[in-house]
């Protein structure tokens, strides 16, 4: 997620909600202005819409491209297991 610095000169900022129970809800963007306390530093990295938009663009991208390599090394490695697994072992489960 990143800083965006709006038309009207406000900053939409990257916060993480939390609920009662402290667990991570999801992230959500706040939008601050020129009197926050975080503004002036925030808005050094600051991106426009455009500017994100772009950003997140490349990143699919380069989704696109690792999802294919790891598509094509599955395929070499066919139903071989990882080395120290049994096979039919999750690795997730360390014992």
């Amino acid at each position: 997620m990143f800083v965006i610095r709006l038309p009207n000169g406000n900053l939409q900022v990257p916060q993480t909600a939390i609920g009662n129970d402290g667990r991570v809800i999801g992230d959500v963007y706040v939008e601050i202005g020129p009197q926050d306390a975080d503004y002036a530093r925030l808005a050094e990295q600051a991106l426009t819409p455009d500017e994100a938009e772009q950003r997140r663009l490349e990143w699919r991208a380069g989704d696109a491209a690792l999802q294919r390599e790891f598509l094509e090394f599955a395929r070499l490695v066919g139903d071989q297991h990882w080395p120290g697994l049994e096979p039919g072992t999750d690795a997730g489960d360390p014992g």
